[in-house]
C-alpha cells in the first residue's frame, strides 16, 4: 500500500525554484508571496508490505534552530512527518527503510529529531536501515564549495555510527529498482514502485520535483548540469509514457502524483491526485 505523507512545508525563491524561466512564466504555475517566495511541500512516500515498512524520504522536518527555520523559509516548528506517520497508526520506530534520494537538508533533514535547544543533533528511526546511493554520500562527506550549505552538518556521522546504513553502488537493492541521475546533484536516486495495477511510480525528487518541472525545458537555480538534467528528465519521462507509469512529486504543495503522457509532442500529466496542505495523508492504492 502506498501512501502520500506530508512533512515540513518550506517557501523559498521563485526564481531559484525555476531557474532561466522567466517569472511572467512560472508565477503563473506558482504564485509568489511579496518576498518573491513560492510554496513548496516536503513530501514523503510510504510503502506498507508483507512484514516491512519503506520510507522513501524525510523531508525537511523541524531541526534547524529558530533563526535558520526562518532563513529557510520552514514554516511549521513541530516535526510534521511524525504526525502524518501517526495519522497512519506508525511511529518513527515502525520504519524498516528509510530511502534518501540525496542528502540536501530539505530531503533527509527529517531523520533528525525537532531542535531543542542546547540539544545535539539527534538520529530518530532506530530500526530502520539507511539507503543512499554511493555517489550522493561522497557528495555529501566532500561537497563542493556551490552546495555545502546544503548539508548539514554531523548527519552523516551520526549515520555512519548508527551500523544501518546502505551505500548503494547499482540500481537494484533488496528489491527496489533506482533510477539514477547527476544533473542536479551527483549520484541522485530515484526509486521506482509498482502501484496497485503494476505500473510503475518514480519517486521524482530534484529531477523533477512537482508539476511544473514536467515541462522538459523548466530547470531549478540549483541543479548542477541543468542541460544533462533536461536529458535525463526527457529519458526518465520517455520511458515513462511507454510503461504507463507516474510521477510522485516531493516538492509540489498541491499533487502528489501524476500519470506521465505526451500530448501535441510534450509531457505533461493525466490522472492527478491532490494533496493539500489539510490533508496530512493520501493514499495512493
Amino acid at each position: 500500500m502506498l501512501s502520500a505523507l506530508l512533512g515540513n512545508s518550506q517557501r523559498l525563491d521563485g526564481g531559484a525554484m525555476f531557474g532561466n524561466a522567466p517569472r511572467a512564466l512560472w508565477s503563473r504555475w506558482a504564485p509568489p508571496d511579496a518576498e518573491n517566495r513560492i510554496a513548496l511541500a516536503c513530501r514523503a512516500l510510504l510503502l506498507r508490505e508483507a512484514g516491512r515498512n519503506l520510507l522513501f524520504e524525510t523531508g525537511i522536518g523541524a531541526f534547524f534552530d529558530p533563526r535558520q527555520r526562518e532563513r529557510f523559509g520552514v514554516v511549521e516548528p513541530t516535526h510534521r512527518l511524525l504526525e502524518s506517520l501517526e495519522a497512519v497508526g506508525l511511529s518513527h520506530a515502525d520504519i524498516d527503510v528509510v530511502v534518501l534520494s540525496h542528502l540536501h537538508f530539505d530531503h533527509a533533514g527529517g531523520l533528525l529529531a525537532a531542535w531543542e535547544e542546547g540539544a545535539a543533533h539527534r538520529l530518530l528511526f532506530p530500526r530502520a536501515t539507511f539507503v543512499v546511493s554511493d555517489t550522493a554520500w561522497e557528495r555529501a562527506v566532500h561537497p563542493h564549495v556551490r552546495d555545502r550549505a546544503s548539508f548539514i552538518p554531523g548527519l552523516c556521522e551520526l549515520l555512519e555510527a548508527s551500523g544501518r546504513l546502505v551505500k548503494v553502488a547499482g540500481n537494484e537493492w533488496d528489491g527496489l529498482r533506482f533510477h539514477r541521475s547527476e544533473g542536479h546533484t551527483p549520484g541522485l536516486l530515484l526509486a521506482e514502485i509498482p502501484d496497485a495495477t503494476g505500473r510503475p511510480v518514480v519517486f521524482g525528487a530534484d529531477l523533477i520535483p512537482g508539476a511544473p518541472w514536467v515541462h522538459a525545458p523548466i530547470t531549478m537555480g540549483y541543479d548542477r548540469f541543468p542541460e544533462r538534467l533536461i536529458e535525463e528528465k526527457t529519458a526518465l519521462l520517455t520511458e515513462l509514457v511507454s510503461r504507463g507509469g507516474a510521477l510522485f512529486f516531493t516538492h509540489d504543495p498541491e499533487v502528489a502524483l501524476g500519470r506521465v503522457v505526451l500530448e501535441n509532442g510534450r509531457f505533461t500529466l493525466s490522472e492527478r491526485v491532490g494533496q493539500p496542505d489539510t490533508h496530512p495523508v493520501v493514499a495512493l492504492g
